[in-house]
């Protein structure tokens, strides 16, 4: 690793250390950045218990229990300066015991989580959001025998290696990733690499695994929900592209319950949404800086009576300040799974949408020109 010196043009060495000589601890330091920067390990990942004990039988402790965005447990066993010889089976024996656990099990320990380390909140509604899923209904956590493995040390020893890559050849997603520390003057910094597989090893896994799923979806076996969803976006856009709506005419359908459509202004979208239960229009304010979300969305609430005058609508207005996205929300309660009432929520969705359009184009593209000529007020 190396410092840039701007001033120079020159680039300094920065001296790798070892964790021991830094008196850091594998729990009291690796383990919590970890936890609260799990994506550090290169993929988005939800952390839903740490010092996890709660096996039948026996007291043993993982170091951190997390979900990837396929819903399937990850265990993440920490090492620091050397990896010891005994992690990988301490880490099987994890998986082993974790295989077991089923949907509400896996809530409640997210739950525990939450309310020990967190100051609470929901742990459906957190996973939901992380999986980007309206409900965890017809959602399968923990799917089969695929729980994943990580394993985190400065130094891997042979017995380890020889093991991560035994697993992955019995189709077992056993991976590596080494953390070396660094100090330069009274700065501590970290490096994580993974290195079993190389990361053009994996690309090239999860390209595999694409396609793997494409065949089976190909065969007729997604879920229920996703042949829903896909079939209710096929007529949907077919309907939208003969009524003329020119934004949807290059759109696929796909197996998500939302589609989007852009206003125009970036990060800020008309979205239409699909579960069993309803239909939604929202127009999504997503921008990077949740304080530019919240300015654009303060200021159209401030002309709320007149923009549910303009739609003839009572909208659900939903600020979210624990969150970077805010919502503004039409809903249609009807069931959206029966396809005889498919042509009713095509006529609702159109017409929404088109208020919708209308109502807050011209508004969002105002607002955003305002909020590029001054300053972001402190909200």
């Amino acid at each position: 690793m190396f410092k840039v010196d701007l001033a120079a043009n020159r680039i300094q060495r920065l001296d790798s250390t070892s964790f021991s000589s830094q008196n850091l601890r594998e729990r009291d330091n690796l383990q919590e950045w970890l936890a609260h920067q799990p994506d550090a390990l290169g993929e988005e990942l939800l952390i839903i218990q740490k010092e996890f004990d709660g096996f039948a039988d026996t007291r043993e402790r993982l170091d951190l229990l997390a979900l990837d965005t396929d819903g399937q447990l990850v265990v993440i066993e920490n090492k620091l300066d050397d990896s010891g010889r005994d992690v990988a089976w301490q880490a099987i024996k994890y998986a082993a015991y974790v295989s077991s656990l089923t949907k509400s099990q896996i809530i409640d320990i997210y739950q525990t989580y939450l309310d020990r380390y967190c100051g609470g909140g929901n742990a459906s509604e957190n996973i939901s959001e992380f999986l980007k899923v309206d409900t965890l209904d017809g959602v399968v956590l923990n799917e089969g025998h695929d729980q994943r493995l990580m394993f985190i040390a400065a130094n891997f020893r042979k017995e380890v290696t020889s093991t991560v890559l035994w697993l992955r050849e019995h189709k077992i997603d056993a991976r590596c990733l080494r953390v070396t520390p660094y100090r330069h003057e009274n700065d501590l910094f970290v490096d994580i690499q993974q290195v079993i597989p190389t990361p053009e090893a994996a690309e090239f896994m999860i390209s595999m695994a694409k396609k793997e799923i494409e065949e089976k979806e190909t065969k007729g076996q997604m879920r229920l929900s996703h042949q829903m969803r896909l079939a209710f976006w096929e007529q949907l856009l077919e309907d939208f592209r003969r009524r003329g709506l020119e934004k949807w005419q290059n759109i696929s359908a796909g197996k998500d319950n939302w589609l989007l459509a852009r206003t125009g202004v970036a990060q800020i979208a008309i979205g239409l949404l699909f579960t069993k239960d309803e239909v939604r229009v929202e127009l999504q304010i997503n921008k990077h800086d949740p304080n530019e979300n919240f300015w654009l969305f303060d200021r159209l609430y401030a002309e709320r009576d007149r923009i549910e005058g303009a739609l003839q609508l009572s909208l659900d207005w939903r600020r979210m300040d624990d969150k970077r996205v805010c919502l503004i929300v039409s809903r249609f309660a009807v069931q959206g799974f029966v396809e005889e009432n498919w042509p009713m929520m095509n006529d609702w969705l159109a017409e929404t949408y088109c208020k919708f359009e209308a109502t807050f184009t011209d508004r969002v593209h105002r607002l955003a020109a305002e909020l590029k000529s001054a300053p972001l007020e402190a909200e």
